[in-house]
């Protein structure tokens, strides 16, 4: 790859700077002043109606944030990452998360493989197991349909999977439950596995190596547990251990001898390539537990939903693409507003794990120190993303966001079609719901002159505690209903915003080296608390493990 432009010595920068410095946001006086901006500044990609009209930009601003992305060669990268270019520099590899989800027809060969018809070929594996299971065909080792299916993964192999697990609720087959289990806390195998019965339980162990120490780690925990199990029930009489794991464990890894060595029939693996991230990684095979639960025919939908916006965001010019707007107007927050938190606010509770999903997304994707070439950033990169659902925040953090002292940009999601109608009398409990989502982003935008205040008949010298300043930059993003096609076009919109500020950071976001070191001194420091000599280690790392050793029974 060329060496990444620094674009703090672009042109776009220094009046980006200049445009900051001199900037006097009045979103009541832009709005007043300018009766199309909310017209002008939405947009729309696939089902999504995107409504930048809140946030702290002008039209200046705006066709400058463009024209830095023109100067630092964002479309050139990119339409790189879309033909399968070496992009990821420090792995040498191809970053293709976008192939996933390519329809059947498509044609890409990237290192002399053609990449599609791989996924392709995964993809029917992936489905006829799943039919295999909602179907009652696949059995465990005494004939009984499953009934739960645990997923075994850490990071982007249970992140994405979970997120996509709760939101898409509504279409799962009754009767049939996912859990998953990541933690390598004891606790998380343990509740997780409460009450289940083996007979009926399926496991699916996802790690691509097959040697992530807490997937593997959790794997063996389960498989104790379910031949402890099944041997207590007398369910093993004419059965051997290794005939039961292969009927209750399949594997989404490409190590085949791991998998074999571990009890798991190479058969029932099921693959996917370096070129994909593990948090780019859910609409792969890491997707299993999901396409159980919803079925193929959904989670087919859910990938055209990741495809519509992938095509958005490699055809539509940079002046409509929203995934590019957004992520020029976080540049903008974070190099010139001085943002270092972003939240995501879905309105929509089977969203509640959405902005953890995005914390790994984007904070492993940017949270980096130095370029792809390996010289030192230039400027700050990545923020802290952060949120819970609404209302619940309403009653707990958005204080601060109202009338704190920090820049803090927020994303608020909401759906036209509830999951659940419901009324309470004669109210219709989403209409009230969204009426929220409405009213948070107007008062975070015009806020409350002290002047409104005391039309109130407030106090005087309570006036200025109830005084709301105002221009605090939001997004709205709304869609006609939470479907599996409109959650994939939401996540492959945050991929790509991610995207984009990497490309502008000239960062590459598509490693986590940073995740590596403390993974490496953990199994260093394992021996020294079951009793290893401690001698060599600093004075506070000594203090824990000598408290560790003295508090444990």
């Amino acid at each position: 790859m060329p060496a990444p432009v620094d674009p703090t010595s672009t042109g776009a920068w220094a009046r980006l700077r200049e445009l900051a410095d001199a900037l006097e946001p009045d979103l009541r006086g832009w709005f007043a002043a300018d009766p199309g901006r909310a017209e002008r500044l939405a947009f729309t990609a696939a089902d999504l109606r995107v409504d930048l009209s809140k946030g702290l930009l002008t039209d200046e601003i705006l066709q400058t944030l463009l024209e830095l992305a023109d100067e630092v060669g964002l479309e050139s990268r990119r339409d790189a990452m879309f033909r399968g270019e070496h992009i990821n520099v420090t792995e040498d590899r191809a970053v293709l998360h976008t192939a996933l989800r390519l329809p059947a027809e498509a044609t890409l060969e990237v290192d002399g493989q053609d990449v599609v018809k791989d996924v392709h070929e995964v993809l029917q594996r992936v489905y006829r197991f799943a039919d295999q299971v909602r179907s009652g065909e696949w059995t465990g080792i005494t004939g009984q349909r499953i009934e739960t299916v645990v997923n075994i993964g850490i990071g982007g192999s249970d992140l994405g999977p979970v997120m996509a697990y709760e939101a898409l609720a509504p279409y799962r087959q009754p009767g049939l439950e996912c859990r998953f289990i990541s933690n390598i806390d004891p606790t998380d195998a343990a509740v997780t596995l409460e009450g289940l019965d083996p007979a009926t339980t399926l496991f699916i162990v996802s790690s691509k190596t097959f040697g992530t120490l807490e997937t593997l780690t959790n794997a063996r925990l389960c498989r104790a547990w379910l031949l402890e199990g099944l041997r207590t029930a007398g369910a093993l009489e004419g059965h051997d251990d290794a005939e039961a794991v292969a009927r209750h464990f399949v594997a989404v890894s490409t190590a085949l001898d791991k998998v074999a060595d571990f009890g798991i029939d190479p058969e029932n693996a099921f693959g996917f390539w370096d070129w994909v991230g593990g948090r780019y990684s859910m609409d792969s095979a890491i997707g299993t537990s999901l396409a159980v639960a919803i079925g193929p025919e959904r989670f087919a939908e859910m990938l055209a939903g990741f495809h519509a916006m992938d095509e958005h965001f490699r055809s539509t010019p940079a002046e409509q693409n929203v995934p590019i707007l957004m992520g020029l107007l976080n540049v903008w927050y974070t190099n010139f507003l001085d943002a270092q938190t972003h939240a995501v606010l879905p309105y929509a509770q089977l969203l509640h794990r959405f902005p953890a999903y995005l914390q790994q997304l984007t904070m492993e994707s940017n949270g980096k120190g130095v370029r792809w070439d390996g010289t030192p950033v230039t400027t700050d990169t990545g923020e802290v993303w952060w949120g819970e659902p609404g209302t619940n925040g309403q009653h707990a953090f958005y204080q601060l966001i109202h009338q704190g002292t920090r820049v803090i940009p927020a994303d608020f999601i909401a759906f036209a079609e509830p999951a659940y109608p419901l009324r309470d009398g004669a109210t219709d409990v989403h209409e009230l719901f969204l009426a929220n989502f409405v009213a948070q982003t107007r008062a975070l935008a015009f806020g409350k002159t002290a002047e409104e205040v005391r039309e109130e008949g407030t106090a005087e010298e309570l006036v200025p505690a109830r005084v709301f300043t105002g221009n605090r930059p939001t997004a709205s993003l709304l869609a006609p209903a939470l479907t599996p096609s409109v959650l994939g076009q939401l996540i492959a919109l945050y991929e790509h915003i991610t995207f984009t500020q990497g490309a502008v950071w000239g960062i590459d976001s598509f490693d986590q080296w940073g995740v590596e070191l403390g993974k490496q001194l953990a199994q260093e420091i394992a021996p020294l608390l079951a009793g290893g000599d401690t001698s060599d280690q600093d004075s506070s790392t000594r203090a824990l493990i000598d408290y560790y050793r003295r508090h444990r029974r």
